[in-house]
């Protein structure tokens, strides 16, 4: 993690922008909720502001980085992924690998829920089966396959599988624990977790929570008593409230924004690497014949985008272009190749391919990377110098946008989206993405409707390789034959950029842009 350079001056465009975002919060009073008589934050609670909608305390479905911060405050896994992308130990004191297809684990002694009931070996095997068996499970998809979980005691249990999970103790990160007679197939709005915080209120349409210490915690206890959740999509209106002091943090803030707030009394910017890829990605749910089928079209579309444009002139050098199918930032990362711009070739490709009057629809969330909506505008211009027309489609947050991914409303033919690697592995996302199946195309549990068998075998041998030198290899033929689908039209590696107030320390920002609730720290 790194404190950015301090010293930027506002211009006066910005001022107008934030003076009119200001107005606006003042005269709505959106934030005064959790606030003391002076309309701040008490000096006990600490209040974020985040630029999309946190629809659930648990991750089955949501998956966006910033909601791991509050999602792990409440409910907690076996492990967890530590500063240095390795699994450590959370909920387990033991978890060890005693066979090709075997893995022992053993509970920490006392630990409970908040409620003070213990942890049962029940609730693992009820979480593992409820991720599973929930439709467009965001989680499911990184598992090759789902183990067994043996009781061996209270306390200790084997999670067995058909082939050799040799990276399961990453994986398993994901799982967050609940009571086996309180979980189900769905996410959950509320409920008993093991975390070092507790839910006393939420309004999921609104996005809000409030979260109080968990005072049954097993653990080291928090040193904030009270935690406020707040969702604004504006980020002049995030900007502004952090300015004025009514929030503490606010994340995922955009080039434009970092600049402005940079060398500001009381605000402090961090940083730290990232774990995610964002992504212009292509439909695979196109019939047989169609244009976005041929993945020749799609690798003449690429073309036309001209990325070191927009690296530099509308994502001002906060992210870097992709030179592969996952970021450069994960272990068993692979070079495939580059992103070309040549929009020449592209026109003469298509031509030769026998494609004209080309229409492209673009959807994507509010808020799906920092920027999103400058570089969607700037895909129209790039595709119509080519001769194709592009039409934009913008969703807002917890709206129907999953729907439309899963193919089941609407059409569209590319997707902005960021999808990151939640264990820091490369195999994670290769898996998540790109391992589709038939089975998984039925109930809509692919990736934008990846499926090519090819690439699947591929990926499932290197996930089920025991032997790190060979899995290494196999793992590059897996990256380079996803690279020549050509999945994408364009790719780039976020960093990831938070702002907080100076009364806020400890905040341990990781490239999963997450951090750990229990460690924040506030100043009087």
């Amino acid at each position: 993690m790194t404190v950015l350079p301090q010293g930027s001056e506002i211009s006066r465009r910005r001022l107008l922008q934030f003076g009119a975002a200001a107005g606006f919060l003042l005269g709505t009073g959106s934030l005064t909720g959790c606030a003391g008589p002076t309309g701040l934050p008490g000096p006990s609670t600490l209040t974020l502001a985040l630029n999309r909608s946190l629809v659930s305390l648990d991750n089955k479905l949501n998956q966006f980085d910033a909601a791991v911060t509050v999602q792990r405050a409440v409910r907690q896994g076996l492990t967890a992924i530590g500063p240095e992308t390795k699994p450590v130990l959370v909920l387990a004191e033991r978890f060890e690998m005693t066979g090709p297809t075997e893995w022992t684990v053993r509970f920490r002694e006392g630990i409970r829920y908040s409620d003070g009931s213990p942890v049962q070996v029940e609730d693992v095997a009820t979480a593992l089966k409820m991720y599973q068996q929930v439709q467009g499970s965001f989680v499911a998809g990184f598992f090759p396959e789902f183990p067994e979980v043996v009781p061996v005691d209270d306390r200790t249990f084997k999670m067995v599988s058909k082939k050799p999970i040799p990276i399961l103790d990453s994986l398993m990160s994901m799982i967050l624990i609940t009571p086996a007679a309180q979980n189900k197939p769905e996410e959950l709005q509320e409920g008993l977790g093991t975390g070092p915080y507790v839910v006393t209120k939420f309004n999921r349409g609104a996005g809000t929570y409030s979260l109080a210490r968990n005072e049954n915690y097993w653990g080291p206890a928090p040193q904030v008593d009270n935690v406020e959740v707040r969702f604004l999509p504006e980020e002049s209106s995030r900007v502004i409230a952090l300015r004025s002091g009514e929030v503490d943090v606010i994340d995922s803030i955009t080039p434009d924004s970092r600049e402005q707030l940079a060398g500001l009394p009381g605000v402090e910017l961090q940083e730290a690497s990232s774990l995610r890829l964002n992504q212009i990605f292509f439909n695979f749910r196109k019939p047989a014949g169609h244009p976005l089928a041929d993945p020749r079209v799609r690798q003449a579309l690429s073309m036309a985008i001209d990325g070191e444009s927009l690296v530099r002139d509308v994502l001002v050098d906060s992210v870097t272009q992709a030179e592969g199918v996952t970021p450069s930032s994960l272990t068993g990362y692979y070079k495939t190749g580059e992103y070309v711009y040549d929009p020449e070739k592209a026109k003469a490709t298509l031509a030769e391919l026998g494609v004209k009057d080309l229409t492209l629809k673009i959807i994507w969330e509010t808020g799906e990377f920092a920027s999103d909506t400058s570089v969607m505008e700037a895909l129209v211009e790039m595709f119509g110098k080519i001769g194709v027309k592009a039409e934009l489609q913008q969703f807002e947050p917890g709206g129907n946008i999953l729907a439309w991914r899963q193919g089941k409303q609407g059409d569209w033919d590319l997707l902005g989206n960021g999808y990151p690697s939640p264990t820091g592995l490369a195999i994670t996302m290769l898996q998540g993405m790109y391992a589709g199946t038939p089975e998984k195309e039925a109930t809509r549990d692919t990736y934008q409707g990846y499926v090519i068998p090819e690439v699947t075998a591929k990926i499932q041998a290197a996930s089920a390789e025991a032997d790190p030198a060979r899995r290494t290899e196999l793992l590059n033929e897996a990256q380079q034959a996803v690279w020549d689908t050509w999945p994408c039209a364009w790719a780039f590696v976020p960093k990831s950029v938070l702002a907080h107030r100076e009364r806020v320390s400890n905040i341990n920002l990781a490239p999963t842009n997450s951090y750990p609730l229990v460690d924040v720290r506030l100043e009087a």
